[in-house]
């Protein structure tokens, strides 16, 4: 039977994938502060940094090079590590001890379900995380009176791109993943993103060279995505931003269901 579960081309959400969906909101709805906890660090950096040492920086250039207070620069930045945050947490960590320890894929495979609805389901699951911190970071900015135009509300299906793309991505890399120590290398590549994707500084403060590999990053496209609109700074390298994102999130789609078809079908 397992033999025959082999898979199709990877939809997020298949027919079955829903259920996997539904059976990670029974388990964590028993444990809601799993779910926000991921939700509070980039509050508080907005917080200390976006307020406390923008009081000492002032305005800095915007998308479209008119300045802009430091506290409406920084927070689409911290929005867009919001999303990552939750699609990675979900995808890398939770993804890993079903895989290797409780075995929870091995059990599912036993009903019809097979793995591509697996891959579909659980990246459903690490996006609707990521959103959900998405929703609860723009309710602050917008409390706050950090956006600047009505587009910020389009940063929510923005987010869920943002969510989508890393959680693939990350539930891919996952599966390469031998031990809990080896998740020092997903921490050694999500902190340099967060630290040097435009999040507290403007892009032009890098020397060219190093200018060009962070515009090829993946946060990056988020953050400019997330400040174009907040900002209302729209120009045409939005449509290069937004096809990054989709194109990675469905590579990663592909390699994670032809993964788990090898690690669970052998």
């Amino acid at each position: 039977m397992i033999t025959g579960s082999r898979i199709a081309p990877p939809l997020l959400f298949r027919t079955r994938a829903p259920r996997l969906v539904e059976r990670n909101l029974m388990v964590y709805r028993r444990t809601p502060l799993v779910i926000v906890s991921g939700f509070f660090e980039p509050l508080f950096y907005l917080l200390g940094i976006g307020f406390g040492l923008g009081a000492l920086i002032g305005n800095v250039p915007g998308p479209d090079g008119q300045p802009i207070p430091y506290g409406v620069f920084v927070a689409p930045g911290l929005l867009a590590t919001s999303a990552m945050n939750g699609a990675i947490y979900d995808s890398t960590f939770n993804v890993f001890f079903k895989l290797r320890h409780a075995k929870t894929y091995d059990a599912i495979l036993s009903t019809p379900m097979n793995t591509g609805d697996v891959a579909g389901g659980e990246v459903a699951w690490a996006l609707i995380r990521g959103t959900l911190y998405a929703i609860g970071f723009l309710g602050v900015v917008l409390l706050l009176g950090l956006a600047r135009s009505p587009l910020v509300v389009l940063t929510i299906p923005a987010a869920l791109l943002i969510g989508f793309a890393f959680a693939a991505v990350g539930m891919a890399a996952t599966t390469w993943v031998r031990s809990w120590q080896d998740f020092d290398f997903i921490t050694l590549a999500t902190l340099p993103l967060f630290l040097f994707s435009a999040t507290f500084y403007p892009i032009t403060a890098y020397p060219d060279a190093v200018r060009t590999i962070v515009e090829l990053t993946p946060l990056y496209q988020g953050v400019a995505i997330l400040r174009q609109l907040t900002t209302g700074s729209l120009d045409a390298s939005i449509v290069l931003h937004v096809t990054y994102l989709a194109a990675m999130g469905l590579a990663g789609l592909v390699v994670v269901s032809r993964r788990l078809d090898r690690l669970l079908l052998r």
